[in-house]
């Protein structure tokens, strides 16, 4: 740094102070590593200044400038630890008003910058982190955020005021717990959710102003509603109440499609950590006044537009997903969102495997093959990233009643072998199928039908015939070249490249010490063979 402007913030001369502390903040605007400051010994020296200018009632029209100076340097997060100190942190909120109440409010611009700056170090020092833990902060911002109907607080104080309560939840989770029970955050946090809504419920529109800021309370809601166990009565209500209002959001326009998107995500973030008790709540009774609405999707009496969104906003992430290290991030929240849909209610299970696991008419391609949700899905059953392979297999698994046949139909043996090998569900063995109604919901088109007896149920698609290879051979051949397969198996297992396995009685795959143990399988296979035709 310039020694000029050095001089000017550290020097005596008051008149140079406003001089020098333009200067600072010009040159460090987008300046992110301050060694040139850290490795001179200049670092500390700055931020205590500045802190010490804060103090100083005279300097009062220098404010803001100093708060931009101190979310600048904490940027650096060196010697934060070790310099900053309660009252520092104490000067901060009482400057972003969320302090111990005081007689003067800062003004709006001043309440902003300190809110920045508590955030940047929030975000950086572990001992700031702590020392929220036992000082006025989350107090102070829940204080502030039931003044929000009286429509006095303007939007950046409400922005990063919700911007600095999702790190204190995030951050430290006895804070959240403090927030969640002793403050009551989610009945709080679920009004001003409702009373931002509300000021744009007559068009039904949100600017983009309004996005980010309902983005921020989602975020928010998010960290208050994740916990272990189940929720207890009180809570359990909040969350109804929640998905209620999560319902009407669904129902906001932008004229920003990014926006809406970044929305869309927000709310599908949310509702995964909200119980399926609480998901009835996302489909509504349909009124004949609704049918001319855009926002109306019929289905079986209700309204399932939101199940549609859902749907949608599946669809639109496997066409971003393309990169396999952004799947996990990108399709976990929606699998998981659309797996308690589904457990919710045998609605919403025929609602979604109606735009999910439509009856069948393309079995030329194998399942995994192709542009529909269906394909989609089945790609992901042989995933590298078991979570999403897991939950795509769980979501076919639903839709399909939990029945191994008919997942078989959709998706392929091959596909489906790993769900039905960690579930115990090889050899012939059906899932939780009881706890399903027992009409079928299956409709055979005439394209499938008419090729229903050449489909492979490995690949689950279409296979022409093919000339059997042991046409033309005698007993002897056909018997030493399966003593030649025998051995090569056997030769793969020593080797340790493969591991055959037999069916045990819990459904799952056993290791054999043998290749020759697999015989022991075949009567018995044999056998079921019999039963099923």
């Amino acid at each position: 740094m310039e020694t000029v402007t050095l001089n000017r913030l550290l020097g005596d001369d008051r008149s140079q102070l406003g001089a020098g502390l333009a200067q600072f903040n010009k040159q460090h605007q987008q300046v992110f590593n301050f060694s040139h400051l850290t490795t001179s010994g200049q670092w500390v020296p700055l931020w205590n200044r500045f802190f010490e200018l804060l103090a100083d009632p005279l300097m009062g029209a220098h404010q803001v400038e100093c708060l931009v100076a101190i979310k600048l340097l904490s940027r650096d997060k060196t010697y934060l630890n070790e310099t900053v100190r309660e009252e520092q942190l104490d000067c901060l909120l009482g400057l972003a008003g969320v302090g111990k109440e005081a007689s003067v409010t800062p003004r709006e611009e001043v309440q902003v910058e300190a809110l920045k700056c508590l955030s940047n170090l929030i975000f950086q020092s572990s001992k700031c982190q702590e020392l929220c833990l036992f000082n006025d902060s989350t107090e102070g911002i829940m204080r502030r955020i039931k003044t929000y109907k009286d429509g006095n607080v303007c939007y950046d104080i409400r922005y990063f005021d919700m911007k600095l309560l999702f790190l204190l939840t995030a951050i430290n989770r006895d804070i959240r717990a403090k927030v969640r029970e002793e403050l009551h955050g989610l009945t709080y946090l679920v009004e001003t959710l409702d009373l931002f809504m509300g000021q744009a419920a007559e068009a039904k529109e949100f600017n983009d102003k309004d996005v980010e800021l309902i983005n921020e309370v989602l975020k928010v809601l998010f960290n208050l509603s994740v916990r272990d166990g189940i929720p207890e009565e009180e809570e359990a209500n909040q969350f109804h109440r929640l998905v209620v209002v999560v319902h009407d959001l669904f129902f906001y326009r932008t004229l920003n499609r990014d926006k809406i998107i970044s929305l869309q995500s927000n709310i599908v973030n949310l509702l995964t950590s909200v119980p399926v008790s609480c998901y009835n709540g996302l489909c509504t009774p349909l009124s004949s006044n609704d049918l001319t609405s855009k926002t109306v999707v019929p289905f079986e009496g209700k309204n399932v537009f939101v199940l549609h969104v859902l749907v949608e906003f599946l669809r639109r992430v496997f066409q971003k997903s393309e990169k396999k290290s952004d799947q996990y991030e990108l399709l976990s929240p929606i699998l998981t969102v659309l797996i308690k849909t589904i457990r919710a209610s045998a609605l919403n299970r025929r609602c979604i495997r109606s735009k999910v696991l439509p009856p069948l008419k393309n079995v030329q391609d194998r399942p995994e093959v192709g542009t529909e949700l269906r394909n989609y899905l089945c790609s992901m059953l042989t995933s590298p990233i078991t979570q999403i392979a897991d939950l795509s297999a769980e979501l076919l698994f639903v839709l399909c009643k939990e029945n191994v046949g008919r997942m078989i139909k959709y998706t392929g043996y091959g596909n489906a072998a790993g769900l039905f090998a960690n579930r115990g569900l090889l050899g012939g063995r059906q899932g939780n199928t009881d706890q399903y109604s027992s009409d079928s919901e299956d409709s055979d088109t005439e394209e499938y039908k008419q090729v229903q007896h050449s489909i492979n149920p490995v690949l689950g698609c279409y296979e022409p015939p093919k000339p059997n290879p042991l046409e033309g051979m005698s007993e002897e051949q056909k018997e030493y070249e399966a003593m030649q397969l025998v051995a090569l198996m056997d030769k793969l297992q020593r080797q340790g490249i493969v591991q055959p396995c037999k069916i045990g009685e819990d459904g799952r795959p056993q290791p054999v010490d043998h290749i020759m143990e697999l015989q022991d399988e075949i009567p018995e296979q044999q056998r079921d063979h019999k039963r099923k035709t």
